[in-house]
């Protein structure tokens, strides 16, 4: 009878393996099938996401756009004044200065690091082999209540302070839909330094033949973050490459000059 009751519990736990174990390239390849199949993913070639972020309960709108060849921008309208940061036209990576509407460049490690981040257009994982990034399943974790995979990936290693080190985020994956809603790191440069970056990500939306977030929250892990709802997000916009081209501040000066003359 005994031999028989261990037979029968080994059955079960046999039946019930193939329903409850999943590996990190199951669970990517779900998140892939599940948003509009990586084929849909592969097409795009640019992203432009029209958002809104609240600051003390002003709503400040932004545009931000990310395309395949790399370049980059965020557009903020404050107040009437546009700013653009996080600014990249293929070589130079820039921003302008909030006080002095001065566009400035940012130094050659932040490029560097920034380059790094290139190939993860339009999404880290999508042929993370190809690419060098490894993965790793971490178990389950509940996160505000919903319970989910924990994937670690590393990606290209970046450079602080002269030194290489590691580049290490925490995706958790939704275990019922298989799409990310929060993705942890930790912060390697600044005054918050050594804390753990969160992005939680929700709402998720149809653009096109992909399925994207339309609700985000930017922030560090156990304080209140900077939510961002987006209000459209545009797949293959047409923009124009001046757009992202550091400004040549010295034409105008010279222009400034020659009006104060006369």
């Amino acid at each position: 009878m005994k031999t028989l009751q261990l037979f029968v519990v080994a059955l079960a736990v046999s039946f019930a393996t193939p329903m409850y174990a999943q590996t990190a390239d199951e669970i990517i390849n779900n998140y892939f099938e599940n948003t509009g199949g990586e084929d849909n993913w592969r097409m795009i070639e640019g992203i432009t996401m029209h958002a809104k972020i609240n600051q003390g309960g002003m709503e400040i709108p932004l545009e931000i756009t990310r395309l395949k060849n790399g370049k980059q921008m965020t557009v903020i309208n404050l107040q009437g004044q546009v700013f653009k940061q996080g600014v990249y036209d293929g070589e130079t990576f820039w921003g302008m200065n909030f006080q002095t509407m001065k566009a400035e460049k940012n130094d050659a490690e932040t490029t560097a690091n920034l380059k790094t981040q290139l190939n993860d257009f339009p999404d880290p994982f999508l042929d993370y082999k190809e690419k060098g990034y490894t993965v790793e399943l971490m178990g389950k974790e509940e996160m505000d209540g919903t319970e989910c995979f924990k994937i670690m990936l590393e990606m290209e290693p970046i450079t602080v302070d002269g030194k290489e080190e590691k580049s290490i985020s925490y995706y958790f994956f939704d275990t019922e839909n298989f799409v990310p809603i929060v993705i942890q790191s930790e912060i390697k440069q600044g005054q918050a330094k050594g804390m753990i970056s969160e992005v939680t990500m929700s709402d998720y939306q149809e653009v096109g033949n992909v399925y994207m977030p339309f609700s985000m929250t930017q922030g560090v892990k156990g304080q209140p973050g900077q939510p961002i709802t987006m209000d459209k997000i545009e797949l293959n916009p047409t923009i124009d490459d001046k757009e992202f081209m550091f400004p040549d501040d010295t034409a105008e000066e010279k222009k400034d000059d020659n009006e104060n003359k006369n």
